[in-house]
């Protein structure tokens, strides 16, 4: 007997972003659409759940790719990957009869010889070129959706990627003609996909990036339905605790399972559980932050000041340029606050960075763009109980 799974859609999200991507909407997608929200916050599953379905019946042809998949292959080679393996699913009946004779390698549109025994483009296809072949033997727009987009910014051949991808756009969406492709990214930190967008210089200037909408009450509302289901009708989850507990989780569908799990199973017929939910919750918020306090505890107060203010960029939303006077003078403020006299020097802001990044509190992108590694982490730095000397939480 197989076990159906049940999954909370999106579908009014799915149809208004097709249709902002169709070209419904005030804001040009055409350059390319970027969603950011924290990892593990439902980004993915809707991507394969919801938007996929969407584009589909549009009737466009949708191609993922999942940079986070397998982060010790080379960002572009997967994009490369998953453009492939959508062309070769155009492998027609009688391209099917020439394989089975022996005959592995065709001229598709007299464009690409492709060998049907590897699955990969051939050798010096540019990513443009293979775009456009598959946009011509499907007879469909392709939507090249990329989750966890940041991801090729790591190395100079993802950024390349990135450019390549840029091209294909420019060359499939030219003319009267109607437009041949659609590229969606998606990124857990908004800083890093900013790395494409923010720059003249770099491949997809001008574009916005969109807040990915967090899952709201209507999933509480699923969560807690499903959950009571399970239990005993004097036994359930109130949705008040249930939404609490999601919310110090930081929105996090798997954490907040989890926490209903321990409490629902592990605590047999408790007749509270929703103070055990609502504890649970903050005990989690607790680990976490404790963990960002040992980080930090580890740290000098130089390195702990430039964390500080890139924090407070996360939380204005404004691009962290870590050599800039207004960037040294808040770090010196931080320096002061903390009552140290280390100076907030360029080479000293540098070596700090440097030292962020080997801990993984720091993130660099390839072209010298920085951005905290866990955006999370830039709201306990910013509470207004933080100060230099703060306690660790419940301490």
């Amino acid at each position: 007997m197989s076990i159906v799974r049940r999954i909370f859609r999106r579908a009014a999200l799915a149809d208004a972003l097709a249709r902002d991507l169709g070209g419904d909407s005030f804001i040009d997608y055409s350059s390319g659409m970027f969603l950011a929200a924290p990892r593990r916050t439902g980004k993915s599953t809707f991507l394969n759940n919801d938007l996929i379905p969407a584009c589909q019946v549009q009737g466009w042809l949708p191609v993922y790719v999942d940079l986070w998949a397998d982060r010790e292959v080379d960002p572009a080679l997967l994009i490369c990957n998953a453009v492939a393996s959508a062309l070769n699913a155009f492998d027609s009946s009688a391209r099917k009869t020439l394989k089975k004779a022996g005959i592995d390698k065709i001229n598709l549109l007299r464009t690409l010889s492709w060998d049907f025994s590897k699955p990969q483009l051939p050798a010096g296809t540019t990513l443009a070129q293979a775009l456009e072949v598959l946009h011509e033997v499907s007879g469909q727009m392709v939507v090249l959706i990329i989750d966890e987009a940041q991801h090729a910014l790591n190395g100079e051949s993802g950024v390349s990627a990135m450019f390549a991808l840029k091209a294909a756009r420019d060359q499939l969406n030219r003319g009267n003609r109607p437009d041949g492709l659609r590229l969606v990214f998606t990124g857990s930190s908004r800083d890093k996909l900013a790395s494409l967008v923010l720059k003249s210089n770099q491949p997809f200037f001008g574009a916005t990036i969109t807040p990915f909408p967090l899952l709201g009450a209507d999933f509480v509302a699923f969560v807690t339905q499903l959950w009571n289901g399970r239990l005993a009708a004097d036994n359930q989850f109130a949705l008040e605790d249930v939404e609490y507990a999601f919310e110090l989780v930081g929105r996090r569908p798997e954490m907040l399972g989890k926490l209903v799990a321990d409490v629902s199973v592990g605590q047999g017929e408790a007749r509270n559980l929703g103070e055990l939910l609502r504890s649970g919750a903050l005990n989690h918020q607790a680990g976490v932050w404790s963990d960002y306090e040992s980080a930090c505890n580890e740290l000098s107060p130089l390195q702990r000041a430039v964390l500080q203010v890139m924090a407070e960029r996360v939380v204005a939303r404004q691009p962290f340029s870590p050599f800039t006077e207004q960037t040294l003078d808040d770090v010196r403020r931080h320096l002061q606050l903390a009552g140290s006299d280390t100076e907030a020097s360029t080479p000293n802001v540098q070596k700090a960075l440097q030292v962020l990044r080997a801990k993984d509190l720091v993130w660099k992108a390839s072209r010298g763009e920085y951005a905290l590694e866990d955006s999370a982490m830039a709201q306990w730095l910013t509470r207004p109980a933080v100060t230099a000397s703060s306690p660790p939480p419940g301490g």
